[in-house]
């Protein structure tokens, strides 16, 4: 009876474990931001960020664009502002992640992308404020995709979104002092 007690409960402990959210780990030169992504919400969206991860893409990547009370994007270039090359883009997600509850609000994950909708890659972005203007259906009909949201960190994405910016290599809005991305992790 005990053994099948005990049998019972790790596998319960087991299935919640493998049900569970992943949750990464930015580590940067400005402090640690973890976040807890929603693959029920973003299914796809998180499967490419995951793959990112996992492939290290992100180690050595800046945070490239930062503009306070907007949001600070990172993913795509390295410290010398050179962009780095990408997978195919991801399926945007904007309009499943909004019925599923995921808004574009303060410490909010989600992907950037060109004008094309379908467009997404590799690069994030984290929502300093509200910006409910870029949840579906936005301004173009499609909006941004939401895929998780800052759980500890929130001080650090502060900090990154006061750092004084330039122009470099023909994008504005670019930090004067790197913001380094040392790795992102996954962490559960």
């Amino acid at each position: 009876m005990l053994k099948k007690f005990l049998i019972s409960s790790a596998l319960c402990l087991f299935s919640q474990f493998v049900a569970a959210e992943p949750s990464v780990l930015i580590s940067t030169n400005y402090g640690d931001i973890k976040i807890e992504l929603d693959k029920k919400a973003a299914p796809k969206t998180v499967e490419n960020f995951v793959a990112y991860v996992n492939d290290k893409f992100y180690d050595g990547t800046i945070f490239h664009r930062t503009i306070k009370n907007f949001m600070i994007q990172g993913g795509g270039f390295d410290a010398n502002m050179q962009e780095k090359s990408t997978k195919k883009p991801v399926e945007n997600e904007a309009e499943i992640a909004l019925k599923n509850g995921l808004r574009n609000q303060r410490g909010s994950i989600a992907m950037a992308r060109t004008m094309d909708p379908n467009s997404a890659t590799s690069q994030f972005f984290i929502n300093h404020q509200d910006n409910n203007n870029l949840d579906f259906p936005s301004f173009d009909g499609y909006g941004y995709a939401v895929f998780g949201n800052v759980v500890s960190g929130m001080d650090v994405v502060d900090k990154i979104a006061e750092v004084p910016t330039t122009s470099k290599n023909g994008h504005q809005d670019v930090p004067k002092d790197n913001v380094l991305i040392k790795s992102i992790r996954i962490v559960n």
